[in-house]
């Protein structure tokens, strides 16, 4: 399976699936004007990746800010890699926030709460 990376622009995240490290990154800012188009491909390439995941899967998210048609995108991920976490595989989500944002602490911890997956919230 090819790795997927998309640079990031003023509007959109860096993303790095790594399917040879089972680990993956989205970074940045997430104010896209079509964030289902954007997290399209995204969402497309974790449903291939979890028909024959790695032992153990690793996602980090730092955001520094997205749009409420992103959370719905990033929830969208969350259940995908909660199903993988609830047929048995290793995943992990981790996610960064900077130690003064309170804003992105809370929504880490709604995010944990709606969730049935090892969830660390990541003070930097």
């Amino acid at each position: 399976m090819r790795n997927l990376v998309i640079e990031p622009t003023s509007k959109t995240p860096k993303v790095i699936l790594n399917a040879d490290l089972g680990i993956f990154e989205i970074t940045g800012r997430s104010i896209p004007e079509d964030a289902i188009g954007f997290y399209r491909k995204v969402l497309d390439w974790i449903e291939e990746y979890s028909k024959s995941p790695l032992p153990e899967t690793t996602f980090k998210f730092h955001l520094e800010y997205f749009n409420t048609s992103s959370s719905k995108c990033l929830l969208d991920i969350f259940r995908k890699l909660e199903r993988m976490h609830k047929a048995g595989h290793k995943v992990t989500i981790r996610w960064h926030y900077d130690a003064d944002d309170e804003d992105m602490a809370e929504t880490g911890q709604d995010y944990q709460a709606l969730l049935d997956v090892p969830f660390e919230l990541v003070p930097v």
